[in-house]
């Protein structure tokens, strides 16, 4: 009787498999032999600066303490020397080193923070083939758990006032009145205010280009009012170069995340509640994604905030997609002006 050539090789496989099984390896271990020796891994010193020269700006902002943080305890060693229980332990002594603020949390973000700055370093480490995957220590480290955010939506009467103070105080009002508009109309987070260019401004359809996290870019619909004051803005203290930062100071110099610090500060000593809540931008987003979510529902407040991924609902999320023309309607509503996208997504439904 002749065997068939699928059950023949089928048992040839399970035979190699026990037999790798018996000696203890694994196919990886061949690969990796029949393809050459493995360089030797580097040091924490050698390697830190390789990863945060390939990592994207934000990426590496956020992370750079962390990994300064490492090269201070181990950067002489090499970067498969650290087991599990050695991260563990920097990241508790990360935890309880932080400075403390008023709105800390125990560290608990530190922590979290620095083994998620070993992953990303060890995920290049995998790809170059210094170590292998399956020992990336800092996989087998947990991070602390996250408590719940204490942000949440302002009240119409705290927002009105926030905005009062802003425009009434300060060094450049007007600077500060627009920024918070901004917000308030796009939901942005701060880095995406900041890397707002003159470019990213199509004055005709009343839109504004995003850049966010996780290199996002998206098209965000504002009012014609709030289009026409960034293009004066960017006229009355710009260099004229369509690619340079549009926000900017009375002497031209674009603004920096240290507005935001400022502005806050100053708000806080008006409105003693801003400072005891440790209120921020992320507030003003929450206010408007909120108020989208209850007038138009949330397909339509997902789309206005800029999320895109599955996480936040499953696979349903994929069927409830909102367009850029109905998000312009929610803006219309919020901002109570007629918009060219919000107009031509009515005309539509009527069809």
């Amino acid at each position: 009787m002749t065997v068939p050539a699928e059950s023949s090789a089928a048992a040839s496989i399970a035979t190699i498999t026990a037999l790798l099984n018996h000696l203890g390896i694994t196919p990886e271990q061949l690969l990796d032999q029949t393809s050459g020796p493995k360089p030797e891994p580097p040091t924490f010193d050698q390697y830190i600066p390789q990863v945060a020269a390939a990592v994207s700006p934000g990426t590496r902002r956020l992370y750079e303490t962390y990994w300064r943080r490492v090269r201070e305890k181990w950067g002489n060693r090499r970067i498969d020397e650290p087991s599990p229980l050695e991260i563990r332990q920097l990241a508790e002594e990360v935890r309880s080193t932080v400075v403390a603020r008023r709105n800390a949390r125990g560290g608990r973000s530190a922590a979290e923070h620095l083994i998620a700055a070993l992953r990303c370093l060890y995920r290049y480490a995998a790809a170059d083939r210094l170590i292998d995957k399956s020992k990336n220590p800092a996989a087998r480290v947990a991070k602390p758990r996250r408590q719940a955010s204490t942000r949440r939506a302002l009240p119409d009467k705290g927002l009105a006032q926030i905005i009062e103070v802003a425009a009434s105080t300060g060094n450049d009002p007007d600077l500060d009145s627009l920024i918070l508009r901004l917000h308030i109309e796009t939901a942005c987070r701060r880095a995406g205010a900041l890397a707002i260019q003159r470019s990213d401004l199509d004055v005709e359809q009343c839109l504004v280009r995003l850049h966010e996290k996780g290199e996002t870019i998206r098209w965000q619909p504002i009012s014609p009012s709030l289009t026409a004051a960034l293009v004066a803005h960017f006229a009355q203290r710009g260099d004229g170069q369509t690619e340079g930062q549009l926000l900017r100071y009375r002497n031209g110099q674009p603004i920096t995340r240290r507005r935001y610090d400022y502005l806050w500060q100053r708000i806080g000593k008006h409105l003693p509640w801003v400072a005891t809540q440790q209120i921020s931008t992320h507030w003003l987003r929450h206010t408007t994604l909120t108020w989208v979510e209850r007038q138009f529902g949330y397909a339509i407040a997902r789309a206005y905030a800029g999320h895109s991924g599955r996480s936040d609902a499953g696979t349903t999320s994929s069927y409830i997609k909102a367009d850029v023309e109905e998000v312009a309607v929610a803006l219309s509503t919020l901002s109570r002006e007629a918009h060219p996208l919000a107009l031509s997504q009515r005309d539509r439904s009527r069809q």
